[in-house]
């Protein structure tokens, strides 16, 4: 197995591990004010999003960040709901068939972002119901920055 091939396997496997049981609004707070302090902890400058639905529950831009970080974020968004997979994950599929967006499904990319930053919020018995994405980083940091928060939220609320 190469190295693409190694990080979509790790990719899918967050994606399975990364169930909510509901998520609320209440969720939604809970989950963004922990984003904002794990992120001021690590001096990062980004813009926090949460949806559920479309509907945006949750949104800050810190210091250092700007419009074009709300941009980036929608754009983002927009390939979660259409794949129900992570952005940084549909990017990297993209990547191993050497493919864009417009490419291999036709879409705009002024519209569509397969890079980094947005995860699917998936409650069990239902599916994907939603969105946790930062934009400010790199890619690959704004994926792991929010895998690694979902995990200490989730595994708080198993506790």
């Amino acid at each position: 197995m190469n190295e693409k091939e190694k990080l979509l396997e790790t990719l899918a496997q967050q994606e399975e591990e990364l169930w909510f049981g509901t998520f609320t609004n209440e969720d939604a707070l809970t989950l963004g004010m922990l984003l904002i302090t794990r992120a001021k902890e690590a001096g990062h400058a980004v813009t926090i999003d949460i949806t559920r639905g479309g509907q945006q529950l949750f949104h800050l831009a810190l210091e250092g960040t700007g419009p074009d970080n709300d941009q980036w974020i929608i754009r983002k968004n927009r390939v979660v709901y259409r794949f129900h997979k992570s952005s940084f994950r549909v990017g990297r599929i993209l990547d191993a068939a050497g493919m864009t967006l417009e490419e291999k499904y036709y879409v705009d990319s002024t519209q569509f972002s397969a890079h980094g930053g947005a995860f699917p919020v998936r409650v069990k018995g239902v599916g994907v119901v939603g969105t946790v994405t930062v934009s400010g980083l790199a890619q690959e940091d704004d994926h792991e920055f929010v895998v690694a928060t979902l995990r200490n939220f989730l595994g708080s609320r198993a506790s």
